[in-house]
């Protein structure tokens, strides 16, 4: 893999090699298992790929959040060494290069503004909007992989990509989890030794989710799905929401579960010092 720093550098490789479909993988780095997936599917799909490490200040409504957000070069491309080819790219710009002057643009989602991760981080998806569109216009890919984890930011993608008329196709990857089932997250590294260790409540609490579906209505299950956790010293539920999987409006109750949508719980919680995301999906059936 060769690891590329400047727009010119990137492009005019990309020209000379003109392999095609070309996949790419933004991360901003702090790389884990679950990025390393994302990439192994692109590189399955894709005889090159560009992975960016771009911490991307924009998306941050919280300047301390950016500020700590960690940073691990070294150890990224160590990491990315295991499963990317010599054809295969890393893109590693500074902010000057994503940015020449300021963005200031504004993108409208809908539905999606006004739901879950929008109500709590404030201009959070504009700022990813303002990246991906970005980074899409640099790299020019074919096909774009995210993971599911972050299930409101790929909904955004989508959008933002029917909006703009990009013809890449993205591709939404399976969450990939620790063995005690937390979902992976370049945060988990953050957290307190003691909230480490509680942290599996979150997976344990919506997976019950699942088999709540059939015995209660969602207002019982989002009452039952924050005592649970919120019994845990140190954690706090934000929101827990059944959502279907487009325009993410959430449910008030199961009478308005369709049987041709799939839906997903998703949830928020503050562990600590630290805010974690994770979902489900979630079938009548």
């Amino acid at each position: 893999m060769k690891v590329l720093s400047t727009v010119i550098e990137l492009q005019t490789l990309l020209r000379k090699m003109h392999l095609s479909p070309l996949g790419f993988v933004p991360t901003m780095g702090a790389l884990h298992e679950g990025h390393l997936s994302l990439a192994e599917s692109a590189v399955k799909q894709c005889p090159v790929v560009v992975v960016s490490i771009f911490v991307n200040p924009t998306q941050f409504n919280d300047k301390n959040d950016l500020k700590n957000y960690p940073r691990t070069l070294d150890s990224d491309l160590e990491l990315l060494k295991k499963v990317l080819r010599k054809t295969d790219l890393v893109f590693n710009p500074d902010v000057k290069e994503i940015y020449p002057g300021e963005d200031k643009r504004e993108f409208h989602f809908g539905n999606l503004d006004n739901v879950m991760e929008a109500l709590h981080r404030p201009g959070h998806f504009n700022g990813v909007a303002q990246v991906v569109s970005r980074l899409f216009d640099i790299v020019k890919p074919d096909i774009a992989i995210f993971g599911l984890k972050d299930f409101q930011q790929l909904a955004v993608i989508k959008a933002l990509v029917k909006q703009t008329g990009n013809k890449v196709r993205i591709i939404g990857n399976p969450i990939i989890r620790e063995p005690d089932g937390l979902a992976m997250s370049s945060r988990n590294r953050l957290l307190d030794p003691e909230i480490r260790n509680h942290a599996p409540i979150i997976y344990k609490t919506i997976s019950a989710v699942t088999l709540m579906i059939k015995n209660y209505d969602i207002r019982q299950i989002k009452s039952l799905v924050a005592n649970s956790i919120n019994n845990i010293p140190g954690f706090q539920v934000e929101y827990f929401d059944i959502v279907d999987d487009i325009e993410l409006i959430p449910l008030n109750t199961k009478d308005e579960m369709k049987k041709d949508k799939r839906y997903f719980g998703c949830i928020a919680v503050q562990a600590g010092k630290i805010r974690l995301i994770d979902n489900i999906e979630i079938g009548l059936d």
